[in-house]
């Protein structure tokens, strides 16, 4: 543990001391995506779990499969009667045991359906994580970028400033202004130096945070690259979302999984065939256990049980199931509309802050036109030291918000891919080397196997009872009235 603090504050202060130097070193949000995609605690933890979701498909296929088992015993009793007096007996056996399960009426083939549904129910999951540190790795990159270039506006207002207040001394000095004049540009001054410190101290908390999910300190970084696969239109991103978003495909998966358990809980109900065999020996003296070998015996045969009463067990476990269902379908049409605010949101902010990337554009050229032409005219007389001060801080605020509205609207358009689910790893970089969940499964979905899997596999769905849909009243896909209503009152180009 100590380790560990001592390791997340050295992270700390790389970051915070990387913010009073320029590093060395130039560094690419492909470069950051790579990093984090390798190293993300968050996506490992998340892979982690996928590997050991993996693993219910092995216990879920293990029940088509014998079971192998050895029973020792050792037994001793005493009596005492006034017949016979104390008489001592004493007895040991070893044995043998093997069952088959020939059909379990479907117990085990839902369960299997139950397993594989879960398991893609949690790749979506892991889709889902992905995208979500992607995402922050992307907005941790522009927040570095962004508040690095207010650092630089503050510093060149710093120094502005600064002149104007050695020229507004100046012109003191020789009567041309008065003491008011200067005082200004004194004020203004220190202001000026007040956020300059907040921007460093706002750059440094950036660092810190882009270290903390990218896994390394910023260094120089290269400009925001464009983002693939954007949506030209709102009705195509929705389209697009319906069809991939992590949440909404896993809400499915979930669905087919309540399913399966229905009719693996309907399943209680039938009987169950078996096959059995033991071999063993027994021994009348504890104290000779060779006779177990000469005392053995050989049984085998096969069994088919009835539940006839279960006291309300099983009725209970199928309206249990039955709600788990119906929970598992409404909570489909809650992940879609979800889906929908995401990227109606995320489609909105994207053309705000594109509408005030141009006007701040066009803001930051008029404005600088109009500092110099307002400090022109302040040397003649024609304007006063206030006026070339509320024109500086006219030009830095346009800069400040060009900067921020070109954060904004990159972070916008990465929150709407993440909506959609076009933000995975090889959507970004397609020479990245993705981690593949399937490969853990295939590897161990077939461990333990024996030849006949596949027979009592097919025996057992034989005349199970079927999957049946979820009976809530949310069986329809979105409601077609409720998009309507989103992509009319959707922002427009």
């Amino acid at each position: 543990m100590l380790k560990r603090s001592r390791a997340l504050a050295s992270v700390a202060v790389i970051a915070v001391l990387s913010s009073m130097g320029a590093p060395a070193w130039a560094e690419t949000l492909r470069d950051a995506l790579a990093l984090a995609y390798q190293t993300n605690p968050s996506l490992l933890a998340q892979r982690a779990s996928q590997r050991s979701l993996d693993e219910t498909i092995v216990q879920a296929r293990a029940g088509l499969r014998p079971q192998l088992d050895v029973t020792a015993s050792a037994t001793y009793s005493r009596s005492d009667t006034d017949t016979f007096g104390v008489v001592e007996n004493d007895g040991a056996g070893v044995s043998i045991g093997l069952s088959q399960t020939l059909w379990s009426g479907g117990r085990i083939g839902h369960g299997i359906s139950a397993a594989e549904a879960n398991i893609m129910a949690g790749r979506e999951n892991l889709r889902d994580i992905e995208q979500t540190v992607l995402a922050s790795v992307i907005q941790a990159y522009a927040d570095v970028i962004r508040d690095s270039e207010i650092v630089q506006i503050r510093q060149s207002n710093l120094g502005v400033l600064g002149r104007q207040r050695d020229e507004s001394s100046a012109r003191f000095e020789v009567g041309e202004i008065t003491r008011t004049d200067v005082a200004q540009s004194e004020a203004r001054l220190a202001q000026s130096e007040a956020d300059l410190a907040n921007a460093q101290a706002q750059l440094s908390v950036s660092r810190a945070v882009y270290a903390a999910v990218v896994g390394q300190a910023p260094g120089d970084l290269a400009p925001m690259p464009v983002l693939p696969n954007l949506p030209t239109d709102f009705d195509s991103a929705l389209d697009v979302a319906l069809q991939d978003n992590p949440g909404v495909r896993a809400a499915g998966y979930s669905l087919q999984a309540a399913e399966a358990n229905v009719a693996a809980a309907r399943a209680e109900y039938m009987p169950s065939a078996r096959l059995t065999a033991s071999y063993g020996g027994t021994s009348n003296d504890i104290g000779r256990p060779g006779d177990i070998v000469d005392n053995t015996s050989l049984q085998a045969g096969a069994s088919i049980s009835v539940p006839l009463f279960t006291g309300g067990l099983n009725s209970s476990r199928v309206a249990q199931a039955r709600e788990r269902a119906n929970a598992a379908q409404i909570n489909v049409e809650g992940e879609r509309r979800r889906t929908l605010q995401s990227v109606s949101t995320a489609y909105a902010q994207s053309l705000s802050a594109r509408s005030t990337l141009t006007a701040g554009q066009e803001a930051v050229r008029a404005a600088t036109v109009a500092a110099e032409g307002v400090r022109q005219e302040a040397q003649v007389g024609l304007r006063t030291t206030l006026d070339v001060l509320n024109q500086e801080l006219e030009l830095r605020s346009a800069e400040v918000t060009l900067a921020s509205a070109r954060r904004n609207e990159y972070v916008a358009q990465a929150n709407l891919l993440a909506a959609m689910g076009r933000l995975e790893g090889q959507d970004l970089d397609a020479s990245l080397a993705v981690y593949d969940p399937a490969a853990n499964y295939n590897r161990v979905r077939n461990r333990g196997a024996l030849p006949w899997d596949g027979i009592v596999e097919a025996i057992d769905r034989i005349a199970a009872p079927p999957v049946m849909p979820a009976n809530d009243a949310v069986d329809a896909p979105i409601d077609t009235q409720l998009k309507s209503d989103i992509i009319q009152t959707a922002p427009r180009d």
